[in-house]
């Protein structure tokens, strides 16, 4: 059996539900998917002598292995790798993102319709982003004209959740930041972003998914000022993908599918 299936199997006994098969790379498509359900995986330092009471995940060699307590050792070795001898050569803890929410639904299931308020696209990594009334939106790639759609964004490299950006215009006028500085593609009215993680949604005749929140990090403090991480937190916006491209217009209506 190969990583990618030992990983899945190993997850199921970490999570108690069986997740979707990946699409490319697992570690790095479990990490995106783990994020919609307020959960990531924490790399451990020093993996081989690592002990937790309770379930972790190993690597030994093309084998995952599911791992617990302290002394850690396998509780799950479907390709036996450590019973053959092998070592633990890197881990990972899964463990929320915040602690204060659930890992059901925890970003809220609120979806009210809006509109688009405003479009941004920049041409290269760290480039200004420039407002435009409209834009075309190509599914697989992101925003014709935008550093992600070049394959030049920041954070460009593969996985899901980099062909498009949302943000909610009342937290940025809230906190008085201009529009750019947030570098958001699309920049929303009424809706709350939260709830469309994980959810198919429309912007005009564009169909969408949310991956999962867009949380401020460190580069965007360094581009766009200090003092930003803290009230942005959960309020930054969304990472999403496009599943069926078209023209966004400012103006477009912003709605979730119904399940």
């Amino acid at each position: 059996m190969s990583f990618d299936a030992e990983l899945r199997d190993c997850l199921e006994l970490v999570l108690g539900e069986r997740p979707p098969a990946p699409d490319g790379d697992a570690l790095l498509f479990y990490k995106q998917w783990l994020a919609e359900r307020n959960l990531g995986l924490v790399p451990i330092a020093g993996a081989a002598e690592f002990a937790w009471p309770g379930h972790w995940l190993a690597r030994s060699g093309d084998h995952a292995v599911v791992m617990f307590g302290s002394p850690s050792g396998p509780l799950y070795d479907p390709g036996e790798a450590l019973a053959r001898g092998g070592s633990v050569d890197e881990g990972w803890l899964v463990a929320r993102l915040d602690v204060h929410l659930p890992i059901e639904s925890p970003y809220g299931e609120d979806a009210r319709t809006g509109a688009v308020a405003g479009l941004l696209v920049a041409p290269d990594a760290e480039q200004p982003l420039v407002t435009v009334g409209s834009v075309e939106a190509v599914a697989g790639r992101g925003l014709a004209g935008d550093r992600y759609y070049e394959g030049r964004g920041t954070f460009s490299g593969g996985g899901r959740g980099y062909e498009l950006t949302l943000v909610e215009s009342e937290v940025l006028d809230e906190l008085a930041l201009p529009w750019p500085a947030a570098r958001r593609n699309v920049v929303t009215q009424g809706v709350e972003l939260n709830s469309f993680v994980g959810r198919r949604f429309a912007i005009g005749d564009v169909e969408c998914i949310g991956r999962r929140l867009a949380e401020p990090c460190a580069h965007l403090e360094k581009l766009s000022g200090a003092g930003l991480m803290r009230p942005l937190v959960h309020r930054a916006g969304l990472r999403a993908d496009i599943l069926r491209g078209g023209r966004i217009s400012v103006g477009d209506q912003v709605s979730v599918f119904e399940d």
